[in-house]
């Protein structure tokens, strides 16, 4: 796994906080922040991530209804919808990106709790033991 999806990862799982990630996703260039929210929004589709997810997923991302990236968010299916969200203008990342890694905390953390509970060969879902101290 490379480092951008450990960071992800880390994100969705609550192992780093939301400052850490805004700050890294901030300091990433332009063309690569849409690579980054691309790559978030495929983890949310691979999670399964649902429209049902979706208002929790704005709660926790700390946004407010009437953003772009949450009006976005509940206007259709997640799978039709994510795409739109991750080629919003620049202005608009840092929210689309916070929206993201929640909905992926949400969708994978269900993932974990359905299909993993007994154990898988999911890399991401053995972080903790990558993380130090």
């Amino acid at each position: 796994m490379h480092e951008r999806a450990i960071i992800i990862n880390e994100l969705a799982q609550g192992r780093r906080s939301t400052a850490f990630g805004v700050g890294w996703f901030s300091a990433v260039a332009g063309s690569e922040q849409l690579a980054v929210l691309e790559e978030i929004a495929g983890y949310c589709i691979q999670a399964r991530a649902t429209t049902d997810d979706v208002q929790e997923a704005i709660r926790r991302a700390e946004l407010k209804p009437t953003y772009t990236p949450a009006v976005l968010a509940v206007r259709g299916p997640v799978h039709v919808q994510l795409p739109k969200i991750t080629i919003l203008p620049a202005a608009e990342r840092v929210k689309a990106f916070r929206l993201l890694i929640a909905l992926l905390g949400i969708a994978d953390g269900r993932r974990r709790a359905v299909f993993c509970s007994q154990g898988c060969s999911h890399s991401w879902h053995r972080l903790g033991s990558t993380l130090a101290g």
